[in-house]
This record gives structure tokens, C-alpha cells and sequence, in this order.
């Protein structure tokens, strides 16, 4: 079992869309990791020129000043403070870092960039990040605690402070408006006291929420729909071409196909009314080629007929008479034949159950023994004369050779089935196949009441392939013949 749909249309519609969502998926990774690049980058440069600016400060203030110049630095998610040991070791830190490293060092310049240590934790920060926090809250924030000495205890706080976690609680005592992840700065002053600075660098918000879906979504239906539109547009010649063609075994004079659109479609489209015309052509031909012969070959005819009249030998004289006739009614069966393929009875609407029905009823009035069983009316859009002629051949075979005939008509919802059958001998396996060519007759002698010429069959399989439909024959198991006229609904 294959997912590929069978159709032409189908089969581009599903390679458009597959491909219209792969292409998106690609174009989206590669817009989001380069977003999240452009926004990181954006944030550290920001983050290095105010940890450059603070470290170019605490640099010009004397050594005596710093600590009362720390509080001053403390805003939003960013933490400044003075200790004699540096809160990044050496080689700490990732890819991040480094960049951060790289921004902070070409602000200040390469002598100085030699005393920076940069490293990064992820949203809960590390034990140091804590405990450096809790001092700094612990320097800026003294007075408000003493002053507070009578409502807590001020060891239990310090302890309180020093055991959060960077996230969600240090997040917003820092005043950050988003989590993201926690910088560390370290920078050795002149005086051996080392800067130590600590930030929260703000997390760009995902690319990847219900708002963009709902957008992927909207872009995706309507380029589906653009896309149906247009392969449907596209392969609807192909269709046409293929109506056309079942149509032209049906009917050789159907209508030209019209020659608009595309340059490929009308150039197919001139080519396929060409081919139909020539084909008009040769049938035409071929009809008037057999008129002409049958004209030339009454006159000889007409002439020994005349001559045969003076034969005074009586059984002789019956016999070329009786030949002659035979010749003529070959001709006139002949031109019947050619004619059928070209003729130019229109199509219409008729009542196949009552054609039927009169058929048989014909054969009955005549005392032939024919029944018809079947629906009393069924709808059918064909050439009733020529059908007539086919369901007289038939029931006038099967009352010759099978004596009580049998007619049935089944209307299913896709086609008409016909069936008659006769209770006569059958014909032999290996020659079934062969009765529908002209001129062939399984009874060998010449005479027409026995043989006829050997085109009745011929003529119906023509006439029932015009109308898009076949017959069959077969020999029934009880004994006896069917032969089996299915028509497609129109």
C-alpha cells in the first residue's frame, strides 16, 4: 500500500506541500538560530559597556572610595562588589564568556583585558553568585536592617539570603524583568582588590509559541489552497485530452476541441483536431471508395442478369441468377458495414427498455418465440437506429440457430447489461473470438439463408464500440449461446 495518490494532480499537490513544509522548517531553524545569535550578541554588547564603564570607574576612584561607590552600581539584574578574591576562575566559563570576554577587553584595551576573568551559569546561578549577592544586600542594605533589628533577627536573615536560589527569588529581588542567564565578571583593580560584577543577561523570548503556529498555519492553508488551485488549472487539459480520446472511439465526428491556453495545451490541442480530421478523412474515403466499387460492380451484374434471362437451360439459368443475387446482396451488406463507422446519426435521449421491448416484440408478431425480461423503461443517451440494428441482429441469430430466445436488460448504477440467449448448439470455443471479424462465417456453406455474408456480428461490435460500450458471446453451461451487449451510462 503506497501513499503517493494515483492521480497526476494529486501527486504534485503532495510534492508542492511536502516541499513548501520542508523548506519552511529549514528557513525557520536557520531564522531562529541566527535571531537568537543577533539578539545574544545585541545583550552582551550592552552587558560589556556598562561592565566597562563601571570597571573604568571604579579604576579613577581612589582605593579608599570603592566600597562606598559599590551600592551606587547596583540596579536591575546587575551586582557589583569588591573582595580580595576573584569570583571566575581561570578558564571558566563557555562560548559565551569568551565573547563577553572579547567585548568587555577591546572597551577597556589589551592591558587590561589580561585582568579579566568573564563566566557563565545557567537561570539558578552558582553557590558563588549566591553568596555574592547576599554580601552585597548585606553592605547596601545594612542600615535598613538595623533599623528592622527589632522585627527579625539579623542572622536569620543573612542565612535566608544566602541559601536562594538565583531563580525564581534572587531574579526578582535583583528587579530583573526576565530569568536568563547569570555573568560573571571578575576584574583585578589596582590595589589588589578584585571587581567582581554579577548580571543576569536577559533570555530572548522563543520564536516558537502559539501566536507563530497560528501565523505557519494561516501561510500554509492559503499556499495549499493557491497551490490546488494551480495544479488543478494545470492538469485539467490532460483530462480534457483523455475525454477526448474516449469520446473519438465513440463518435469520429465529435466536435473539435477548443484550441486556447497555454502554448503546449493549444499546440496539443491543434495536433489531436488534426488527427481526428484525417481520420474523418480516411473513413470518408474508404465509404466512398466501396460506393464507387459497389456502382461499378452493379452494372456488370445488371448486364449478366440480362444475359442470364436467355439461358434456355432452366437450372442453370436459376443458379447465376441465385449467384448474382448472392454478389449483390454482398455488396449492399458491404457498403451497410462502411457506412456504420461514418455515419452521422445524431445522439439522444431514449427509452433503452422500450427499443428493447420492440425488438422483441417485432420477432414475437412474426411467431417467433422471444421473451423480454427487464425493467420497463431505463433512460440511455445513443443513436436508436443503429441500436435497433444490434438487438435486431442478435435476437434475429439466436431465433435462427436457437429457436426460443431469451432477452434480459440489468441497469446497475455505472452501465446496461443485455443479455440474449438462445438454446441452439453454440458455437465452438476456438471460433467465438473470430465471429466478429468481417467476412467470417463458422457455417461454411454459401448460402445466405444458412451463412448470410458474414457481417451481421461485424456491425454490432462496430456499433456498440461507438457508443462506448462492448459484446461478448459465450456458450451457456445448459446448452446454448448468450451474447452479452454491455452500454455505459452517459
Amino acid at each position: 500500500m503506497t501513499v503517493m495518490p494515483r492521480t497526476l494532480a494529486g501527486r504534485t499537490i503532495l510534492v508542492l506541500l511536502a516541499g513548501l513544509v520542508v523548506s519552511n522548517l529549514i528557513g525557520l531553524l536557520i531564522y531562529a538560530g541566527e535571531r537568537d545569535t543577533a539578539l545574544t550578541s545585541v545583550v552582551d554588547v550592552t552587558v560589556a559597556k556598562r561592565i566597562a564603564a563601571v570597571v573604568q570607574t571604579m579604576e579613577r576612584t581612589p582605593p579608599a572610595e570603592r566600597a562606598g561607590v559599590i551600592c551606587s552600581q547596583l540596579g536591575p539584574g546587575f551586582v557589583v562588589t569588591l573582595s580580595s578574591q576573584a569570583a571566575v576562575r581561570p578558564g571558566e566559563g563557555g562560548w559565551r564568556s569568551r565573547l563577553l570576554r572579547a567585548a568587555i577587553g577591546d572597551l577597556l584595551g589589551s592591558p587590561a583585558s589580561e585582568r579579566l576573568y568573564v563566566a557563565n551559569d545557567g537561570p539558578g546561578g552558582n553557590k558563588a553568585s549566591r553568596e555574592a549577592f547576599a554580601d552585597v544586600m548585606e553592605r547596601c542594605m545594612g542600615s535598613m536592617m538595623w533599623g528592622m533589628s527589632g522585627m527579625m533577627d539579623r542572622g536569620w536573615m543573612m542565612d535566608r539570603m544566602r541559601g536562594m536560589s538565583m531563580t525564581p527569588h534572587m531574579a526578582r529581588m535583583m528587579g530583573a524583568r526576565r530569568s536568563g542567564e547569570v555573568l560573571r565578571v571578575s576584574y583585578h583593580l589596582d590595589g589588589g582588590r578584585w571587581l567582581n560584577v554579577l548580571t543576569l543577561a536577559p533570555k530572548a523570548s522563543s520564536i516558537w509559541r502559539s501566536r507563530f503556529f497560528l501565523a505557519f498555519f494561516v501561510m500554509a492553508v492559503v499556499v495549499s489552497v493557491l497551490a490546488v488551485w494551480a495544479v488543478r488549472r494545470a492538469v485539467a487539459p490532460l483530462a480534457l485530452f483523455a475525454w477526448a480520446a474516449e469520446r473519438l472511439g465513440r463518435d469520429v465526428n465529435a466536435p473539435d476541441l477548443p484550441e486556447n491556453g497555454p502554448r503546449e495545451v493549444s499546440r496539443a490541442a491543434r495536433a489531436f483536431n488534426e488527427m481526428q480530421r484525417r481520420l474523418r478523412r480516411l473513413i470518408s474515403d474508404r465509404t466512398q471508395m466501396l460506393a464507387a466499387v459497389s456502382h461499378d460492380l452493379r452494372t456488370p451484374i445488371t448486364r449478366l442478369r440480362l444475359r442470364a434471362e436467355f439461358i434456355d437451360d432452366t437450372e442453370q439459368r436459376e443458379k447465376m441468377l441465385d449467384d448474382l443475387e448472392q454478389m449483390e446482396a454482398m455488396i449492399a451488406a458491404t457498403l451497410a458495414f462502411a457506412r456504420e463507422d461514418s455515419t452521422d446519426e445524431p445522439r439522444r435521449a431514449l427509452d433503452l427498455a422500450l427499443l428493447v421491448q420492440s425488438v422483441c416484440d417485432d420477432a414475437a408478431d412474426v411467431g417467433c418465440d422471444v421473451i423480454y425480461a427487464g425493467p420497463p423503461h431505463a433512460s440511455y443517451s445513443g443513436r436508436p437506429l443503429a441500436l435497433r440494428r444490434v438487438f435486431a441482429n442478435l435476437v434475429d441469430n439466436a431465433v435462427k440457430y436457437g429457436g426460443r430466445v431469451r432477452v434480459s436488460l440489468e441497469a446497475t448504477p455505472e452501465r446496461f447489461i443485455i443479455a440474449v440467449e438462445d438454446d441452439g448448439p453454440g458455437i465452438p470455443d476456438s471460433e467465438i473470438g473470430r465471429v466478429f471479424e468481417p467476412f467470417y462465417r463458422v457455417e461454411t456453406s454459401r448460402s445466405r439463408e444458412t451463412g448470410g455474408a458474414g457481417l451481421g456480428l461485424a456491425v454490432v461490435r462496430s456499433i456498440v464500440r461507438s457508443h462506448g460500450g462492448d459484446v461478448t458471446l459465450a456458450n451457456r453451461a445448459q446448452g446454448g449461446l448468450r451474447a452479452t451487449v454491455t452500454l455505459a451510462r452517459t
